[in-house]
């Protein structure tokens, strides 16, 4: 007696780390400008319910990587990008204006806004009429945001509420940029 047994060979199923693959060459090309926003989105749907290698290599056929020379050409000019605008920004920094922070014997907090009973009294339309406090506490300086408009910020962040600061911070009332000193 015989018995024919019949071998099936199925395809592998696709690993995490292909389909990664896939969907990274896919935000390459959207981010490169080969694929518009569309197609982008239809084939990140395709790759997510793919099920065998093919159905993927398909996706990504017309993206595939640059050679290295290129990359590293791209890399070169997006380090260049970088340091300009690391440049610009210490250039920016270094001519701000200096805000001297009052001395620790004063004991009444600071009002910052376009006020005329503020005791610093900036007149610039992102000003608020009463902007924000700088006010010793506690041997630190804290400055408080009092529910201005355009927002204060500290080293580029928002302050919500208050914060501490110190000599060297770069702070700012609305548009209106300033380097604490001390001295």
């Amino acid at each position: 007696m015989t018995s024919s047994f019949e071998h099936h060979t199925y395809p592998a199923r696709l690993s995490d780390a292909e389909r990664e693959r896939a969907l990274k060459v896919l935000r390459d090309g959207v981010a490169l400008g080969r694929l518009s926003h569309d197609t982008f989105i239809r084939r990140m749907e395709l790759a997510l319910t793919a099920r065998r290698p093919d159905e993927l290599a398909v996706l990504t056929a017309d993206l595939q990587h640059e050679n290295r020379w290129v990359r590293a050409l791209t890399g070169a000019v997006g380090a260049v990008s970088g340091f300009t605008v690391k440049m610009r920004r210490a250039w920016t920094l270094e001519r701000l204006p200096k805000l001297l922070l009052p001395s620790a014997a004063h004991p009444y907090p600071l009002r910052i806004g376009r006020d005329p009973a503020n005791g610093l009294r900036l007149s610039h339309e992102t000003v608020s009429r009463v902007h924000a406090e700088l006010s010793r506490q506690g041997g630190l300086w804290v400055l408080r945001d009092l529910g201005s408009t355009n927002g204060t910020s500290v080293n580029g962040r928002r302050v919500i509420g208050a914060a501490v600061v110190q000599d060297g911070d770069q702070v700012a009332f609305g548009r209106m940029s300033f380097r604490l000193s001390a001295d």
